[in-house]
Formats: C-alpha cells, sequence, structure tokens
C-alpha cells in the first residue's frame, strides 16, 4: 500500500468546509488584542492565549524594533555554538530570578522545552509518570524517553489518589519524575499540587510542572502554580513559554543549577536548534518587566474571566469551574459545536471550537480564554451573543 493512501483518504477537514463550518486557520489581517481583524471585520478575541493583552503594548513593540535593529532579525545558530546573544543570558537571569529559583534555560518555543527536558533527564531505567491530561508536548516528550527505554505510567486526570497508587507500584529505588501541567490547557483545571508533591515526595519522585497558562496568570504577582499553594521550593522544574503571557515565542525551563546546567549540555532539542531570535526575546523581556511592575494585570485578567463565567453560568450553559483564564463551554457534540462556532463568528466573537479527537466524546466545547486588557463591553456582548445563540440552537432554555 502506498505510504500516502491515509492522505488520499483523509476528507473530514475537506467536507466541514464545504458545510461553511470549518473553525480552524482563519487568518487575522489586524491584531489589537482584545479585537481582531479577520475577512476584512472587526471581531472580538475571545480564544487567544495573550492573557495580559501584551503583544500590541507599545513598549513591548519598540522592544522588539530595537533589537531587529542592533541584532538583526536573527542569530544563524544554536546557544550551544553561535546563536547566543545577550538578551538570551540576560532573559535566563530575569526569569530565575522571578520564579524564584536558581537558574533558567531557554528553548525555541515551549513544545520544545517538554521535549527537551523529559527526555534529556528520563532514560534508561528510569521512569516519567504523567497526568493522562496533560499537553501534547509532555506526551511527545514522555513517548521519546520511553523510545530510549524508559518507563511510562500515567494516572487519571488530576487523581492524587491514583498518582500514589501508581508510584506505590513502581521500584522503590527507581529515578522517578512526576509531570503535570499547572493550569490544563483545555479545561482550564488547576492541578491538585500540595497532594501531588506528597504523593512524590512520599516516593522519592521529582515533580515538574508545565506552567504555560500559570505564570502570568495565578500565584502571587503571576508567578504560577507553586507559588498559587505556597509550594516554590517543593517543585524541582517549572517550564512555561513566551507565547501566552509574554507576548512573543519561546519556552524556558526554571531549576536548581546543575540541573539546568545538566539539561543546556546534554539536550538535543536544545544544542540543535537555532535559538529564539533577538526580537523575540527582547519582547519577552520587556513583557516581564511589565508583569513585574503591574501585577495588577493578573487579578483584572482573572476578574474579566469570572465576569464572563458567572454570566454563561446564569444563562444555563455548562461552564467547566476554575478560577483561571480559561472558561470552557460545554457543548456536548460535534456538529453543535462547529454550528454554534459559525453563528458566534458570524455575529462578531471569535472563540476555539475542540472537537473530537481533541476532546473526549461529550466533551466537545467551546473553548473561551480571556485578557487583562478585554473592556466590559467586550465581555458583556460575549455573554449576550452565547445566550442568543445559546437558545437559537437548544443549547440553552
Amino acid at each position: 500500500m502506498d505510504l500516502f493512501q491515509k492522505c488520499y483518504d483523509y476528507t473530514l477537514a475537506d467536507e466541514v468546509k464545504k458545510a461553511g463550518l470549518y473553525p480552524y486557520f482563519h487568518p487575522f489581517q489586524e491584531n489589537e488584542g482584545p479585537v481582531v481583524m479577520i475577512d476584512g471585520r472587526k471581531v472580538i478575541m475571545a480564544g487567544s492565549n495573550n492573557y495580559l493583552g501584551l503583544t500590541t503594548h507599545p513598549r513591548v513593540k519598540e522592544a522588539a524594533r530595537k533589537a531587529i535593529e542592533k541584532y538583526g532579525t536573527g542569530c544563524s545558530g544554536s546557544r550551544y555554538l553561535t546563536g547566543t546573544v545577550d538578551l538570551h543570558v540576560e532573559m535566563e537571569e530575569r526569569l530565575a530570578k522571578f520564579m524564584h529559583k536558581e537558574a533558567c534555560m531557554t528553548f525555541s518555543t515551549g513544545f520544545q522545552t517538554a521535549l527537551g527536558v523529559i527526555s534529556t533527564l528520563v532514560q534508561h531505567g528510569d521512569y516519567v509518570i504523567s497526568d493522562r491530561d496533560n499537553h501534547a508536548c509532555i506526551v511527545t516528550g514522555t513517548l521519546i524517553s520511553k523510545g530510549q527505554t524508559a518507563d511510562l505510567a500515567r494516572y487519571k486526570h488530576n487523581d492524587m489518589g491514583n498518582l500514589e497508587s501508581v508510584l506505590s507500584k513502581l521500584p522503590a529505588d527507581a529515578p522517578k519524575l512526576v509531570v503535570s501541567d499547572g493550569v490544563f490547557s483545555t479545561s482550564g483545571d488547576i492541578v491538585d499540587l500540595p497532594r501531588m508533591v506528597e504523593a512524590a515526595r512520599k516516593y522519592g519522585a521529582r515533580v515538574m510542572v508545565d506552567d504555560a497558562h500559570a505564570v502570568g496568570v495565578i500565584g502571587k504577582g503571576g508567578r504560577g502554580t507553586a507559588s498559587h499553594f505556597g509550594l516554590e521550593d517543593q517543585v524541582d522544574l517549572v517550564m512555561g513559554t513566551f507565547s501566552k503571557t509574554f507576548a512573543s515565542l519561546g519556552g524556558f525551563v526554571v531549576g536548581e543549577q546543575s540541573v539546568i546546567n545538566f539539561i543546556r549540555h546534554n539536550s538535543p532539542a536544545f544544542i540543535f536548534s537555532a535559538s529564539p531570535t533577538p526580537s523575540s526575546v527582547a519582547a519577552a523581556i520587556e513583557s516581564l518587566k511589565i508583569l513585574e511592575e503591574e501585577p495588577e494585570l493578573v487579578d483584572r485578567l482573572i476578574s474579566n474571566a469570572d465576569r464572563v463565567r458567572q454570566g454563561l453560568k446564569q444563562l444555563g450553559f455548562k461552564v467547566l469551574e476554575n478560577k483561571t483564564a480559561i472558561v470552557p463551554v460545554i457543548i456536548g457534540d460535534t456538529m453543535p459545536t462547529l454550528k454554534f462556532w459559525k453563528k458566534l463568528f458570524d455575529a462578531g466573537v471569535y472563540a476555539n471550537a475542540f472537537v473530537r479527537p481533541g476532546v473526549p466524546p461529550g466533551m466537545e466545547m467551546l473553548r473561551t480564554s480571556y485578557m487583562a486588557t478585554h473592556k466590559p463591553e467586550h465581555l458583556d456582548k460575549i455573554v449576550e451573543l452565547f445566550g442568543n445563540i445559546g437558545k437559537e440552537l437548544g443549547i440553552t432554555a
């Protein structure tokens, strides 16, 4: 059989496009933060991870421009050789200090960070234990480690009793790493970190948390999940991304100096990848400065998300409960979700349609997320349109 036959047989995306319900790959002509231009019209953005709204902040844009003027558009090499500029070093020092850790290293993307850290640390004879709902970057990193003959175990989503049961069955003297999202990207759930840390310590495991959706969102001054629970000294490694709160592109991991040093000198994902561009790093540095100067942005972000969350619940929608920037609205079936998305989009609001196989059957949803820069009129319009369309489609009474 031809290797490409599976490609020729794949028709689902084209069928959804023909039905006029395709919710993906829509190009933006302009981006003002809470409002974007799509297909020549202004649309309220209710699906961005630009949590603090800094991608269009004048200081962030100016920092990126100045970096291009000074360093050019790229480094043309890996960090290991010719790809390090002083901005990379500054970013790592600032992030380590901000996250209250000894050291930091940056990767070219957040996805690459998980791959690079997990596959470097967890090798032959080691165990990686992962939440079943972890982000794809963690899943891929664990699978690479498994390919290196490490052992992979999974536990039920945010079920710390199950985690302890899984850990209890592993060899007591085997090196172990427990990995979890801090804030889960689909549901907005916050990991039960106190019990996770307790179970890990009981069975001699190290702990790594992916705070891609937590930094700038929860914790003191937006320092993430460990800060949220007062457990900064109990989490061994925290990874994150520049593509959300830090309004740029790249990833990072913070931890002990000796551990970061080992990863830096042994991770193929780091050694053999081109370094983050100077403009990306400069934008992230400036975003971090703004977060440090204006921690009230975090409170404003959560207040905005809560305003919509409460409004949708009052209208009778099934909304997953959390205290983060993510407000998932469960529709429960693929076609109604796509129809709802299309009507919402046509009415002037962009949300994210999550359908199978990305979510389990019955969990098809419109995953909305909010920014500190949304205005009350934006949020109220979102709730109003959800209410009108919900009634029209029979989702709500």
